[in-house]
C-alpha cells in the first residue's frame, strides 16, 4: 500500500458492498470502524505531547485555534463551540476555522482548502501570537490552506501542529504531528466516515484533557459549566447537590444565587460565604475545587 495516500487507498473488506444485503453493509460499516479506538490508542504518546504544550499555553493565557477544511473544519468548530458551555471558557480560548468560512459549515466551497492566501490570512486576521497554539486538521494531512496556515503561525511564534490519518508529516513549521491511520475507507475517499470518527475522538481527548488540567472538573464532574438551558440548570443542580448534601430545590437555588457557576454555589455553600467571596477563593487557587474545599 502507497503510505502516503491511505485515505484514497481501496479497501479490500468493501470491493463488493454494492452487492451486498442491508445487514452486511452495515456489518461492514460497523466492523471497520471497530479499528478507530485502536489506531487512536496508538497515537496517544504524540497526542499526549501536543496536550502538554497546550496546557502550558493556556496557563500562560493562550489561545487554541483549529485549522480545517471540509469534515475536518466543521468537526475542529463543533470541539470549540462545546467549550464554552462544558466549562465556562471564554469563547475566544478554543476557535474553528474552517476554509471557505461560515458558508462551509453547510455547503462544500469548491477550491477553498487549496487556497494559500487565505490560510494565510486566517491567521493573520485572529492576531495569533506567541502563546498561541495551532492545530491544523486533515485526513490526508495535505491541504494547502492548512499548511500555510501552520506556516504563517510558527512565524508568528506560535506552538504548531498537525492531526492526519495519513502518514506523520515532518516540515519545519510544526512542532507536533499526531497521526492516526485508521486505514482505508469503506467507500474509497470519504474521509467523513472513520477519519472523521478517529478526529473527533481525538478532538475531544485534546480539549477534556487540557480543561481536566485546567481545574474545570472536580473529579469527573462538570463543575464549570454555564447553566444557560434548562438541561444545563438541571445538570448544574444534581452536582451541587451531589457535593453539598442539599437537597435538589434547595442545590438550584443556590445556584441560581450563584449566577448559574456550579463551583461557585458549592464555595458559597461549604465556607458559608457570599458569591463575590466564593469567587476570590476559587480564583486564589487556580480555580481549583478540591484545593478550596481541602482548605476549608
Amino acid at each position: 500500500m502507497n503510505s502516503t495516500k491511505i485515505t484514497e487507498q481501496q479497501n479490500p473488506n468493501s470491493m463488493n458492498i454494492d452487492l451486498m444485503g442491508i445487514d452486511e453493509i452495515l456489518e461492514t460499516i460497523n466492523k471497520d470502524d471497530e479499528k478507530v479506538a485502536i489506531a487512536v490508542k496508538k497515537a496517544i504518546p504524540e497526542i499526549q505531547l501536543f496536550v502538554e504544550s497546550l496546557v502550558n499555553s493556556f496557563w500562560d493565557g493562550g489561545r487554541l485555534f483549529y485549522v480545517g477544511a471540509g469534515t475536518s473544519g466543521r468537526l475542529g468548530i463543533l470541539d470549540a463551540s462545546e467549550c464554552p458551555p462544558t466549562y465556562r471558557t471564554n469563547p475566544d480560548m478554543v476557535q474553528g476555522i474552517i476554509a471557505g468560512g461560515d458558508m462551509a459549515l453547510k455547503n462544500s466551497v469548491e477550491g477553498a482548502e487549496d487556497s494559500i492566501k487565505n490560510g494565510k490570512s486566517c491567521i493573520i486576521e485572529r492576531g495569533v501570537c506567541t502563546n498561541d497554539v495551532v492545530l491544523g486538521i486533515s485526513a490526508n494531512g495535505q491541504a494547502p490552506f492548512i499548511h500555510s496556515a501552520l506556516e504563517e503561525a510558527k512565524k508568528r511564534g506560535a506552538i504548531t501542529g498537525i492531526l492526519t490519518c495519513n502518514s506523520p508529516i515532518s516540515k519545519d513549521y510544526i512542532d507536533y504531528g499526531i497521526s492516526v491511520i485508521v486505514g482505508p475507507e469503506v467507500i474509497t475517499g470519504s474521509t467523513r466516515m472513520k477519519a472523521g470518527t478517529a478526529t473527533k475522538l481525538v478532538l475531544n481527548m485534546i480539549t477534556t484533557t487540557a480543561m481536566i488540567k485546567l481545574n474545570k472538573t472536580y473529579g469527573n464532574l462538570m463543575v464549570d459549566l454555564t447553566a444557560c438551558n434548562d438541561k444545563l440548570w438541571n445538570r448544574g443542580a444534581r452536582i451541587v447537590s451531589q457535593i453539598t448534601s442539599l437537597n435538589y430545590v434547595d442545590s438550584l437555588n443556590l445556584l441560581k444565587r450563584a449566577d448559574g457557576e456550579v463551583k461557585t454555589g458549592i464555595v458559597m455553600e461549604s465556607n458559608n460565604c457570599s458569591k463575590i467571596k466564593a469567587r476570590e477563593l476559587l480564583k486564589s487557587m487556580n480555580g481549583s475545587l478540591i484545593q478550596v474545599l481541602d482548605n476549608h
